[in-house]
């Protein structure tokens, strides 16, 4: 897991979103505070998808709300296109923030419920002034875009519309800034396994259309390798692994990535099901000195305990942290 120093993940490459250093933490009383996020890097280039992969309770979703300054990160660095987000004043922040939309996991309670499709969809271009007769068009386009007839949504509510189609409004909602980048925080985690396929292709031809770059958190392993370009794995807050998704089976050997691949459910030849054994997350309020998996790791020794691991190339695209493993430790097919 990664230390304190700055580590460039594309040295050669200017990344449409940058993230440096990034800590978030939550007071919680008596001096004490959760350690949602420690030390994270991280590029986006232009027209990838970066997947972050994890178990509930790992910093994903602290992070992604960090990338948004939803709430701002405790210390770190947020640039959006050159722009340094974490310095910005409010409504300079608003109007940067307008081309890094995010969708929410929980598609129904992310709408006002209160609202007509029509002005969910048109909110953020009346928030930022936008008039004209071109207006309703705009929004009808979009919605076509994301798989909804105009005609049967416009006057609808929230609570008259599916899981599936409510999410495909929080999508239209967020192509109508034209954004270059999409915080997707598990937006198919709370729908059916036929809709989530849908979603999942929606954001892939909505990346192509728009041109946008996608940072997809989840914690399905599935799902992350299936949509993205690069996945990165965080435990309680700190980066393991980072490699091309099409690699993800195949060559990933940081401890954890291995446990989240073995802890896919898989149909044995006797029709049963391996799973590894489960074990409970360290809590984040009293993360385990030097590794943070170091409590569940099987190569776990004391130099784990005493010194922290720090990000290291194994290959093109491919860093892992860990004292145990090298390249010598990677597949070569």
């Amino acid at each position: 897991m990664a230390g304190s120093g700055t580590v460039h993940l594309r040295e050669s490459e200017q990344p449409v979103l940058s993230v440096r250093d990034l800590v978030v933490e939550f007071p919680v009383g008596r001096r004490q505070k959760v350690h949602a996020v420690s030390g994270l890097n991280l590029d986006l280039l232009a027209g990838e998808t970066l997947g972050i992969l994890g178990e509930s309770g790992c910093g994903k979703s602290s992070a992604g709300r960090a990338f948004m300054q939803m709430p701002p990160p405790t210390s770190g660095s947020v640039l959006l296109h050159g722009t340094e987000l974490t310095r910005l004043r409010s409504r300079e922040l608003r109007r940067a923030r307008a081309k890094m939309q995010m969708i929410m996991q929980d598609p129904v309670s992310s709408l006002n419920p209160r609202r007509r499709v029509r002005d969910l969809v048109a909110e953020g271009l009346s928030i930022w002034g936008f008039e004209g007769e071109d207006e309703d068009r705009l929004i009808r386009e979009t919605l076509h875009a994301v798989g909804l007839e105009p005609e049967v949504v416009w006057n609808r509510r929230p609570h008259e519309l599916s899981g599936g189609q409510c999410q495909r409004v929080c999508i239209a909602r967020a192509l109508m800034l034209k954004p270059s980048v999409l915080i997707c925080d598990e937006p198919v985690a709370s729908l059916d396994v036929s809709v989530q396929a849908q979603i999942l292709n929606l954001l892939e031809r909505s990346k192509r259309s728009h041109l946008l770059s996608l940072v997809f958190i989840a914690h399905d392993v599935a799902v992350v390798k299936n949509i993205s370009d690069r996945v990165m794995v965080l435990y309680l807050g700190k980066t393991c692994e980072v490699l091309p998704s099409a690699h993800l089976d195949t060559r990933a050997v940081h401890p954890y990535t291995r446990l989240l691949l073995a802890s896919v459910p898989e149909a044995t030849e006797g029709g049963s099901r391996q799973t590894q054994p489960a074990t409970e997350l360290p809590s984040p309020l009293d993360p385990p000195s030097g590794c943070r998996f170091r409590t569940r790791c099987p190569l776990a020794t004391d130099r784990c305990a005493a010194e922290e691991p720090v990000l290291r190339e194994l290959g093109p695209g491919h860093f892992v942290a860990c004292h145990h493993v090298d390249a010598a430790h990677v597949p070569t097919a």
